[in-house]
């Protein structure tokens, strides 16, 4: 907790608005999508689904993973719980929607499904993509499509696999990916490992989302190896969120942006 917080009063002190923001691209996006104050009618949906998942006390089975398929915790939860505690926040569901609002992409992957909380944003911001969600715990997974289900989000396919696996056979085919939400595995090694399996799939106009990238020590250091990458040009920091861009035409540079 100590490491959390000394870090986000860095980023504080760091941080800028659309203010300190010279990229035309960037400041767009911050203008146009970050700092967007519309109220969407998705935003509805949104909260009727994580409501729904808040108010059901049924246990559940969670099984989580380390590497390859060891597992490495099996037990009882229930899914009002997991919703509170291992789910996106509201504002961030909110956020990660008009993300995709705005980019409009055709194919998605998500590394982590959990109850679908983030799936469901990225569904309803685009709702003609084609969304493929991975999660390693069949119970969660389970739980997540009946909500597809039940919300009419039927552009969403769901994969319970071991991440490593299904990513080395991803890179195999080198599938075209727009956006991709990593929310799996927060540690720096299985970070690196999908950033590297996945950059076949980059085009100029990729948008790659790592969760918690100041959660530890160790998340941190991967952050830095990520934007330093020969192939990344832009990089924005939320605190929560690293925001990554592979566009030729934008010089390297990373940003710090308050949300």
């Amino acid at each position: 907790m100590f490491f959390i917080i000394k870090s986000y009063l860095k980023f504080l002190w760091n941080s800028k608005n659309e203010h300190g923001v010279h990229s035309p691209f960037v400041f767009s996006l911050v203008t146009k999508c970050f700092y967007d104050k519309k109220k969407y009618p998705e935003y509805s949906i949104l909260k009727k689904y994580r409501n729904s998942l808040l108010s059901n006390k049924k246990k559940i089975e969670v099984t989580d993973f380390g590497a390859g398929s060891r597992v490495f915790k099996s037990n009882k939860r229930a899914i009002n719980q997991i919703a509170c505690n291992a789910g996106i926040s509201e504002k961030r569901a909110q956020l990660l929607y008009r993300i995709t609002n705005y980019f409009q992409p055709e194919n998605i992957l998500e590394i982590g499904t959990s109850l679908g909380l983030a799936t469901s944003a990225l569904s309803l911001g685009n709702k003609n993509a084609k969304i493929t969600t991975l999660e390693g715990c069949a119970e969660t997974s389970s739980v997540a499509k009946n909500q597809f289900e039940e919300f009419n989000l039927n552009n969403i396919r769901t994969e319970v696999t071991e991440f490593s696996a299904y990513l080395k056979e991803f890179n195999r085919i080198s599938s075209i990916v727009n956006l991709i939400y990593f929310d799996g595995n927060h540690s720096k090694k299985a970070t690196l490992d999908y950033f590297e399996l996945l950059l076949p799939t980059i085009t100029n106009d990729s948008v790659w989302i790592f969760d918690d990238i100041h959660w530890s020590k160790d998340m941190e250091g991967a952050w830095e190896i990520i934007k330093g990458h020969s192939k990344v040009t832009a990089t924005i920091d939320t605190f929560q969120w690293g925001i990554v861009f592979f566009r030729h035409e934008q010089p390297k540079e990373h940003f710090l942006i308050r949300i």
